[in-house]
C-alpha cells in the first residue's frame, strides 16, 4: 500500500495539468488561480506535499490545528478526529483517512466513492455468484462425463467465453436483449440501481438493471471457473485416497461432495479471488456501457474530467480492496485444505 500510495502520487503531481484551472474553468484569474495553489499547497515544495498527502491518509496525523494558514491545518469539515496530545502549536491526532475533495464538485471525495462503492459491489458479488454457481456445477460435470459431447460443448463456449472481450460483449447483450429482444425481455440498454419515476419525483430500486452488466460481467469467471474445476476434479478423482474411498464402498456422490470437490477448490479459490478483487476494483467498460454508477464510472468520468483527487482516490480503494481480498483468500486456504499452514 505504501509503494501505491506513492507511485499514485507522483504519477499525479508530475502530470502537465495545472489543478487551479481545472477547479476553476474558463473563468478564471491570476489573483484566484494562485489562491488555489496556495490552499493545495502547490507552491510547496514536492517533498513536502507528499509528507502532506501521507500525513493525509494515515490514522494518526500530525496537525495544526489552530495556524488556518498551514498547509497542515486540520479542518473539521473534512474528517473527524480525537486529539490525541498536544503540544505548542500542534497535535496528534486520530482520524478518519482523508482523500481531499474533487476539484469539480468540492465534495469529499471519500463520500463519492461511499456512495459509488456499494452498486459495483453488489454487481462483482452477483457476477461472482454466477460464475461460481454454473462453473463448479459444469465443470464437475465435465470432469465426470469426460470426453462426451457435454463435455465438448461446454469446452468450446469456455474457450469462447475467456476469449471475448467484455466492452464488446457488454454492447452485443445491450443491443441484443434491451433494443432487439427489448418486447420479451424487458430490460433497458443502460441504468443504474436506482431510478428515478416518469415524473422524476421518487427514487426506486431497479433490480432488473443488474442483470445485463452482472451476467456480462459473470461470462469469462464463468469459463475460467469450469475449466479449472474440470482439471483439478480429474486430478482429485486420480488420488489414491480417492480409489481408497471407492475400494470402502463408499457412495459416489458422497466421495465427490466430501472428498473430491472440497480438495479441488483451491485453484478455484484463488481465481475467484483475483476475479473478485478485479470486479470490485470496478468493471470499467461494463459499467460505462451500462451507465451502472459505481467506481468504474467514477474513476472514469475522473479521468475526464482532470478530476485528480477522485482518480488518486479510487486508485487507492482499489488497491486496498486488493490487499484484503488477497488476505482473506489466504486464510480460506488453510479452511479448505489443513495442509497450508498459516503463519
Amino acid at each position: 500500500m505504501f509503494g501505491v500510495i506513492t507511485l499514485v502520487f507522483f504519477l499525479f503531481t508530475v502530470l502537465p495539468a495545472d489543478p487551479a484551472r481545472v477547479m476553476l474553468g474558463q473563468r478564471t484569474d491570476l489573483e484566484t488561480e494562485n489562491a488555489i495553489r496556495k490552499e493545495l499547497g502547490l507552491e510547496l515544495p514536492v517533498g513536502i506535499q507528499y509528507l502532506g498527502y501521507l500525513n493525509d491518509l494515515s490514522p494518526i496525523s500530525w496537525y495544526k490545528i489552530k495556524d488556518t494558514e498551514s498547509f497542515f491545518y486540520l479542518n473539521p469539515n473534512n474528517y473527524q478526529y480525537l486529539t490525541l496530545c498536544s503540544f505548542s502549536n500542534s497535535d496528534l491526532v486520530i482520524k478518519t483517512p482523508y482523500l481531499r475533495r474533487s476539484f469539480q464538485s468540492k465534495r469529499l471525495v471519500s463520500e463519492m466513492i461511499t456512495e459509488a462503492f456499494p452498486k459495483t459491489a453488489l454487481l462483482a458479488f452477483v457476477a461472482i455468484f454466477i460464475a461460481l454457481l454454473l462453473g463448479i456445477f459444469i465443470g464437475a460435470l465435465c470432469a465426470i462425463y469426460k470426453d462426451t459431447r457435454f463435455d465438448k460443448i461446454s469446452l468450446f463456449f469456455s474457450v469462447l467465453g475467456m476469449s471475448l472481450p467484455s466492452f464488446f460483449v457488454a454492447i452485443l447483450f445491450a443491443w441484443l436483449f434491451a433494443f432487439v429482444l427489448a418486447d420479451i425481455t424487458h430490460l433497458n440498454m443502460i441504468g443504474s440501481l436506482y431510478a428515478v419515476d416518469d415524473y422524476g419525483v421518487g427514487v426506486h430500486i431497479e433490480l432488473k438493471n443488474l442483470i445485463l452488466p452482472a451476467i456480462t460481467l459473470g461470462i469469462r469467471p464463468l469459463a475460467v471457473v469450469v475449466e479449472l474445476t474440470k482439471n483439478s476434479v480429474l486430478d482429485v478423482l486420480s488420488q489414491d485416497y480417492i480409489r481408497t474411498a471407492r475400494a470402502k464402498g463408499l457412495p459416489y456422490r458422497t466421495i465427490l461432495m466430501k472428498h473430491v470437490l472440497k480438495n479441488a477448490l483451491n485453484p478455484v479459490v484463488t481465481a475467484i479471488s483475483g476475479w473478485l478483487a478485479s470486479l470490485l476494483a470496478g468493471a470499467v467498460f461494463v459499467e460505462y456501457i451500462f451507465d451502472w454508477k459505481g467506481i468504474g464510472v467514477l474513476m472514469v468520468d475522473g479521468l475526464e474530467k482532470y478530476d485528480f483527487p477522485v482518480v488518486m482516490g479510487t486508485l487507492l480503494y482499489i488497491s486496498i480492496i486488493l490487499v484484503v481480498i488477497n488476505i482473506l483468500c489466504d486464510i480460506i486456504y488453510g479452511w479448505l485444505d489443513p495442509r497450508v499452514k498459516l503463519s
